[in-house]
């Protein structure tokens, strides 16, 4: 959700060294292990993260500090039954109704978890090849679909919801994407999507018919002015924007107008050292500006504290 990052300035910076918070113990289904994690959301008012744990087919809980993560949704091997998951992607946080939402990708489908020891999911969009999930703060839904290659958005009760994004066929027009992965909507409804297929980032205005390149689209490539299948994108309230540049192994801020973006961390070769990445995913930052950063192929969650110094 958005939030008003107050230590985030044009001039900050972040240590260059990560610290493991969750996973990072190699790869399987034990309490203190992640499988490919995809994406996390940061619940500050209970100090947790929710991790979609790719592989291992649930959604983890994992208090500040904890050495284990707890299961609240799915991990009963992968399926499509009501208390399963298959490859989820994606997990946010609805405090409204005191339960997740979850992209259950394999599955094809949007579920809602309750958070209240909640044993099944409710489908609450079938049939949609999901890729990630927002809600604003009128409590409407916003979910890429990265095969129509388009964004809608769900206000409570809709079944077809409301194109926002794309829907014009794949293709690397204004008004076009190209497997759209992760988004961010701000305060004013505008929506980021990592249009990964274009390797840029696209910011669509509430009501645009098209969008304007904000990081990006100058082709594939690890220049300044480059993106490499660009995923998690996350926004500052100054409209810097954020994105895991996934193939080149870093994390690139790109401010407002900027003609080039900067290398916030990582960028340091692909590896499993704490400044380096491999497939970094899903992005987020906390209340106090630090950043996290879903490190897929290390089987890990990274912490990068806000540089004060």
């Amino acid at each position: 959700q958005p939030i008003l990052f107050n230590h985030i300035n044009i001039n900050t910076k972040w240590k260059q060294h990560g610290i493991t918070i969750a996973g990072g113990n190699g790869w399987s289904n034990q309490l203190n292990q992640v499988f490919c994690p995809q994406s996390i959301y940061v619940d500050h008012d209970h100090q947790t993260i929710y991790i979609a744990d790719n592989r291992n087919h649930r959604i983890v809980e994992w208090k500040y500090g904890a050495k284990n993560g707890q299961v609240v949704a799915g991990g009963r091997k992968c399926g499509d039954r009501s208390d399963q998951l298959l490859y989820p992607i994606d997990v946010i946080v609805d405090k409204k109704n005191d339960s997740l939402i979850i992209c259950d990708g394999g599955n094809r489908r949007v579920v809602r978890w309750s958070r209240q020891n909640g044993k099944n999911g409710e489908i609450i969009i079938p049939d949609i090849n999901c890729r990630s999930l927002r809600m604003d703060k009128n409590e409407n839904l916003y979910v890429s679909d990265c095969k129509k290659n388009e964004v809608r958005r769900w206000k409570q009760g809709e079944t077809e919801g409301t194109i926002v994004a794309g829907g014009n066929g794949q293709g690397n027009h204004l008004n076009q994407l190209d497997y759209p992965t992760y988004i961010f909507v701000d305060e004013d409804h505008s929506i980021y999507v990592s249009d990964h297929g274009n390797h840029r980032v696209m910011k669509w205005m509430k009501g645009a018919k098209e969008g304007i390149v904000v990081a990006g689209g100058k082709g594939h490539g690890n220049s300044l002015i480059q993106l490499s299948n660009p995923e998690g994108v996350v926004v500052d309230h100054l409209g810097n924007v954020y994105v895991a540049d996934t193939f080149n192994h870093r994390i690139m801020r790109w401010c407002g107008g900027s003609k080039e973006g900067s290398i916030v961390v990582g960028g340091n070769g692909c590896g499993d050292e704490l400044n380096q990445f491999n497939r970094p995913t899903g992005l987020s930052l906390d209340i106090q500006g630090n950043l996290y950063v879903v490190d897929c192929f290390n089987n890990r969650i990274q912490k990068f504290d806000i540089d004060l110094n």
